[in-house]
């Protein structure tokens, strides 16, 4: 029963007004491509350098659900709809920091260099336990 969908038979053209009026007017030509990948979702955000969220989108906000949004297709999704607007702001070039160990994450970085961004580096900044805390006690019986 939701909403109806109403299609305008306008052209083609008003779509791509309305969605470029959200996107950002900033003009950059480099950033940093941040990638979450959990096991149960993947999400990819753009910084400006200074470190400034410009851009970020994640699986389950496309409308991926459940299992679905830790999949690679669901993360490449993300890297194709986050480049796509980084192209429409001029990013030229990025660095990529990844963290988590999800499917996502090379899917996601993939995705976002087929459409022609260069990479500059990618670093792993995944938290890797050494040892962990103290282990408890013996249980005795």
């Amino acid at each position: 029963m939701g909403k109806k969908r109403i299609v305008k038979k306008g052209g083609e053209d008003s779509g791509k007004r309305a969605s470029s009026s959200r996107t950002s007017r900033r003009k950059m030509d480099s950033g940093i491509l941040y990638v979450e990948a959990t096991y149960n979702n993947t999400k990819v955000s753009l910084t400006d350098p200074m470190g400034n969220v410009v851009l970020w989108s994640s699986s389950g906000s496309l409308g991926f659900s459940g299992a679905k949004k830790g999949t690679p297709f669901a993360a490449a999704k993300v890297g194709e709809l986050l480049c796509d607007k980084a192209e429409v702001m001029g990013v030229k070039e990025v660095a990529v920091i990844v963290s988590g160990v999800g499917a996502g994450r090379e899917s996601s970085i993939r995705a976002f260099t087929g459409k022609g961004i260069h990479i500059s580096s990618i670093k792993d900044t995944t938290p890797v336990p050494h040892n962990g805390p103290r282990a408890r006690k013996a249980r005795r019986v």
